[in-house]
């Protein structure tokens, strides 16, 4: 599958290139697709520059958190859930407590904590990989769960929209909560469909129905706050849970006599080792992206989408919001920037740009997120991994237009 998608981008691009040479009398595509090329490589190294820092950190502190022992309750925790629907994960396996804490990260909007946990996570599933290139069902249903995202305090939004100007840098939230959610759900029930899980089963029910409710009345809570209050909130918890954690892991780690610097040291040394292995995988991927973007396949897509859009008679106003929703799911930088775009050229309150705040806090990168979590631990193959991604990524643009009709309409 990452075969045929990485060999797509670079084929559509070379015929939407050509296009435009032929139709479009624009020979300059060309220099601009070998620009893209460089600029993506250089793209690509300053993004590890950040990986090598975070992994090093996080790993560090992951590693006293293992060693006090913290991984291994909460796996025991969530053992009865992860026996269902990751049926080849041994109970109490450490992998169930580092995909706890990712996706308690990602809830939070802690993106620098939730990379580095997710490939722990990933490197502690691959040791359970019977095919060290094939990705195993845990390792998928884990990636797609992922991509989706289900992000609870969208922090980084609200700040894009402090930056231009928004009155209410807030007014997303709810619209953001929703879209997320859909994603996540769609995104668990392809990876069901395919793998056939038991989601009726009693215990996966006893652990999703409680937290569906908690979510609901954490939604209920937070809507009768004001937007100043609710800014604070989402800006002190976020940053508030992320030291807080690290403080734990210390003091925990401290009372059960780990010796908490050597063992920093020796997860750091595990993070400098895992990032070395990610940049080949970094710039096949983003390589690919930039040809696309820089060949205008992405403009003649959207040129399509208004067109048939206004034929079937639809509003299409959000239409201009798709350039994010288009490219979320292939690059995240180059996510912020079309949303920062439509919030400049469109204004920060536009229809538009309200659409496509929800959908940059409804998913995550994809293809991103493939690329380094599989890279990390050397996966050829994915499998249904790509589809059920993408499934949970319509499904997110999707709830995002729809929701943003609903509150904004």
């Amino acid at each position: 599958m990452l075969n045929g998608l990485w060999l797509g981008f670079f084929l559509i691009a070379a015929v939407a290139a050509l296009a435009r040479w032929l139709l479009g009398d624009d020979p300059a595509v060309f220099a601009a697709l070998v620009e893209s090329l460089f600029a993506m490589a250089k793209l690509a190294v300053e993004i590890m520059i950040v990986l090598f820092g975070t992994l090093t950190l996080w790993l560090g502190f992951l590693r006293i958190a293992e060693k006090a022992g913290l991984i291994e309750q909460l796996a025991r925790l969530l053992g009865p859930l992860f026996r269902r629907l990751m049926p080849e994960v041994p109970a109490g396996h450490p992998a169930l407590g580092l995909i706890t804490l990712n996706f308690a990260a990602n809830g939070l909007g802690l993106d620098n904590a939730a990379t580095p946990i997710g490939l722990r996570a990933m490197r502690a599933l691959q040791e359970l990989n019977p095919s060290k290139t094939v990705a195993s069902n845990a390792q998928i249903l884990f990636l797609v769960l992922n991509t989706s995202s289900l992000t609870l305090l969208p922090v980084s939004i609200f700040m894009y929209r402090v930056q231009q100007g928004a009155e209410d840098p807030t007014l997303v939230f709810l619209p953001i909560l929703l879209a997320t959610t859909a994603s996540s759900l769609a995104g668990l029930m392809a990876v069901a469909l395919v793998q056939r899980l038991r989601l009726w089963d009693p215990v996966v029910l006893a652990y999703l129905v409680p937290g569906a409710l908690l979510l609901g009345g954490f939604m209920a809570l937070l809507a009768g706050l004001s937007a100043t209050a609710l800014s604070t909130l989402s800006s002190l918890l976020g940053n508030l849970t992320l030291f807080g954690l690290i403080i734990a892991f210390l003091v925990i780690g401290a009372l059960r006599k780990v010796p908490v610097y050597e063992s920093f040291v020796e997860g750091a040394q595990e993070g400098f080792d895992v990032a070395k292995s990610l940049l080949p995988y970094l710039i096949a991927m983003l390589c690919a992206i930039g040809v696309f973007r820089a060949s205008g396949a992405l403009d003649f897509g959207l040129d399509g989408i208004r067109w048939l859009v206004d034929a079937l008679g639809w509003d299409t106003r959000f239409v201009d919001a798709l350039p994010t929703a288009l490219v979320k799911p292939f690059s995240g930088s180059a996510a912020r920037a079309m949303l920062i775009e439509t919030m400049q050229s469109q204004g920060v309150d536009s229809f538009a740009a309200l659409v496509a705040a929800t959908v940059q806090g409804s998913t995550e990168t994809t293809f991103y997120v493939l690329a380094v979590y599989f890279g990390a631990v050397g996966i050829q193959r994915a499998r249904h991994a790509v589809g059920c991604a993408l499934a949970a990524d319509f499904a997110g643009i999707v709830a995002a237009i729809l929701v943003c009709y609903w509150f904004f309409g």
